[in-house]
């Protein structure tokens, strides 16, 4: 079994500067929803791992996140696809917990939860926050360029335009 993760703004929906807040505002980057259903044609697992501060900002309730997450699952089923789990910090910034990338705990508590192990695991990132995050694991970080702005990329991380060629590389790769 091949497993992938994925951060959610940026990666699979819009980035927006003023947080995605309810589920009118999440938008899929196109071919985000066709990469993950190419994914789970191809049995792997994808999961999502994201910072989700609009919780901890106030700005959206768990609710509403949970029904921006099924507006998701509902257009990836559209495409024959879906995400296995989502694992998301609810936190502010400010309160400086373990789970938010580019900190390990949510990965960390994933992989416990999950039994598996992150050692290779690619890991599809817009940020640097989620490059730091994933080699601090031993996952492979993937950065995106569908998200926010970069400028410094290591020269170790490969740099995609999108999920679509993500998944267009990885699903051609040998075992």
């Amino acid at each position: 079994m091949r497993f992938i993760l994925l951060d959610r703004d940026g990666v699979i929906n819009c980035n927006n500067p003023n947080y995605v807040k309810t589920p009118e505002e999440w938008i899929p980057i196109e071919g985000s929803l066709e990469a993950i259903a190419q994914f789970c044609k191809a049995d792997w697992r994808v999961y999502v791992v994201s910072n989700q501060s609009v919780i901890g900002r106030g700005l959206a309730t768990i609710d509403t996140l949970i029904r921006i997450h099924q507006k998701m699952q509902q257009l990836l089923s559209q495409h024959g696809g879906y995400v296995e789990a989502l694992f998301f910090c609810p936190h502010h910034p400010d309160k400086h917990c373990g789970c938010r990338k580019p900190r390990t705990g949510l990965l960390e508590d994933m992989a416990e939860r999950l039994r598996i192990n992150l050692k290779n695991v690619p890991f599809v990132g817009d940020t640097e926050k989620d490059i730091v995050a994933a080699k601090a694991v031993g996952a492979r970080p993937l950065l995106v360029r569908s998200g926010q702005v970069h400028t410094n990329t290591p020269p170790d991380v490969q740099v995609f335009d999108n999920l679509w060629a993500v998944a267009q590389n990885l699903l051609q790769e040998k075992r």
